[in-house]
């Protein structure tokens, strides 16, 4: 079989490679997208870090690959769709760089509190200026932490050390876990009004792209210092900038941008500002150990074992795959819908198969739920293999049982997401055929709902006039009802109306409708 190393991975992983008497093993970097469309088709497996851009034209030129595993953490750089539509597995070494980053993170935060990369710029231009680089003690300072997964809760452990108060925002992140990790659990709004410093850990998804702006920034304590090791895009440096120069924000240090490398960078002017090239992930420890894992990843792939850490695929027969194909869809759109309505900082999720679902291969149905249900707080980052190690690392409890007590359906599966007492639920099954899944309860309340699309769900007071009250308002700001499921608990009592609409209702909308008396609550699902 003919190995491919596309980009400098550590000599450690290549000659683990080559060892094997089974591969062929070609070291080949700097390829241009042509030069490596024209050699693929060799290859059984391909492997990069950041550098190539495995595209969807260089997928189709690959005939026989089988294998694109990435040295390093993300797989922007990998068309992951592409890939699975050929049967390629991707996969990536999620922990490799951990450490490294978390490190890179503590240097930029004391760089900042010090001053000195610009104490070092004087002295090299032969100054002896103390007065102008006096800093901050990190001891006694608050240090907000955005996002509490791998590298934040490094970070954490390290900020305590310093003996700093770290306060904790992540929607996921349990109170149990927190304890473990001696951080404060607040909202976001309260790391803006508390904290001296603030590091983002969060990947870019819709959520965060963006997420501190200006009117973020002005929420924050006047002279707030800024940190991000983790994506560009999440802070958006036109506003920072801005905000530095209004003297409102003392200072940041930034390792990422969005593009990179950047074009235009108004942060460069800014003395106030240190700027790295990308390197929290650039330690010899953290490319050795991506190296080294990817290569003993790719060499179990390709010859018939376990398949880690891949990014597109569960590891199961491929046959039970297909058969499980519709409920595993289902399964993730359950969770998905699930994150947008339960309490924050769940503790336990309880998947529960009940009826024909509990006979037959559940623990892809399982990592679907799990997928669905993680990926809104932690994006592309979440994929059927590591979700159970992603709830693991935030503290969820994830509980799966197989009923064999007597249901209304001929199957169905049934998840409970607890918090601090309080508990979500959602049920659901198919009606006739795979091709036909309905959502059938919501909080124990029966409906019938199609999972797609947008849903808005409405809780009010039981009384004649609410269901044309609300459809009144989606045709006045022109949102058509593709389909509607009502529920009550009694008469009288609480009902529950799911709506299918057709495009998303605005803030505006929203407003509206929970300004009536007798409205109870309000939410818009994504699906």
């Amino acid at each position: 079989m003919k190995i491919l190393v596309a980009d400098a991975i550590a000599p450690k992983g290549v000659e683990l490679l080559q060892a094997n008497a089974a591969f062929q093993v070609d070291v080949k970097t700097g390829l241009k997208e042509d030069q490596l469309i024209a050699i693929i088709g060799e290859y059984d497996a391909l492997v990069v870090r950041s550098q190539t851009k495995v595209t969807a034209t260089i997928i189709e030129a690959a005939k026989r690959l089988r294998v694109i595993g990435r040295a390093g953490v993300g797989v922007d750089n990998v068309d992951v769709e592409a890939a699975t539509r050929r049967g390629i597995i991707v996969m990536n070494t999620p922990g490799g760089n951990t450490i490294s980053t978390a490190e890179h993170t503590m240097s930029m935060i004391l760089a900042l509190a010090r001053k000195i990369p610009q104490a070092h710029a004087s002295m090299k231009a032969g100054k002896w200026d103390r007065k102008s680089f006096e800093g901050i003690e990190l001891r006694g300072k608050t240090l907000g932490i955005i996002g509490m997964g791998r590298i934040g809760s490094e970070v954490a452990k390290r900020a305590l050390a310093f003996d700093m108060k770290v306060l904790a925002y992540d929607p996921f992140l349990s109170p149990s876990r927190a304890k473990t990790l001696q951080v404060e659990v607040v909202e976001l709004d309260d790391i803006y009004q508390r904290a001296d410093l603030i590091t983002v850990h969060v990947p870019v998804t819709d959520q965060t792209r963006g997420m501190i702006n200006k009117a973020a920034m002005a929420q924050m304590k006047k002279g707030v210092r800024l940190i991000n090791c983790a994506r560009g895009g999440i802070i958006v440096e036109a506003d920072l900038a801005e905000m530095i120069k209004a003297g409102h924000v003392a200072g940041a240090a930034i390792d990422v941008y969005d593009p990179e490398p950047p074009k235009e960078l108004a942060l460069r002017e800014l003395d106030q500002v240190i700027l790295t090239p990308h390197l929290g992930a650039s330690t010899h420890e953290a490319q050795e150990i991506c190296g080294i894992e990817i290569a003993e990843q790719l060499a179990e792939a390709l010859t018939g074992g376990t398949i880690r850490n891949a990014v597109n695929l569960p590891t199961i027969d491929a046959k039970v795959l297909a058969q499980l194909q519709p409920f595993i869809l289902f399964g993730e759109k359950m969770g998905r819908l699930l994150a947008q309505l339960a309490p924050p900082r769940v503790e336990r999720l309880t998947i529960e198969f009940c009826g024909k679902a509990a006979e037959g291969e559940t623990d892809p149905i399982k990592r679907a739920v799990l997928k669905g249900f993680l990926e809104h707080a932690k994006g592309n980052e979440v994929n059927p293999v590591n979700a159970p190690a992603i709830a693991a690392q935030l503290g969820i409890r994830v509980e799966e049982i197989k009923s064999t007590d007597p249901i209304d359906f001929a199957e169905l599966i049934y998840v409970r997401a607890c918090a601090n007492g309080q508990v979500s639920s959602i049920a659901g099954t198919f009606y006739g055929s795979p091709n036909n899944p309905r959502i059938v309860r919501l909080n124990d309340m029966p409906v019938e709902a199609v999972p797609q699309g947008v849903l808005l769900i409405v809780n009010n007071k039981d009384r004649p006039g609410v269901v044309g009250w609300i459809g009144t308002i989606m045709g006045q700001h022109r949102i058509n009802i593709a389909g509607m499921s009502l529920a009550r608990d009694k008469e009288g009592g609480t009902a529950l109306e799911v709506l299918n609409l057709d495009n998303a209702p605005s803030a505006e909308v929203l407003s509206e409708i929970r300004a009536d008396k007798d409205v109870l609550d309000v939410k818009v699902a994504r699906l």
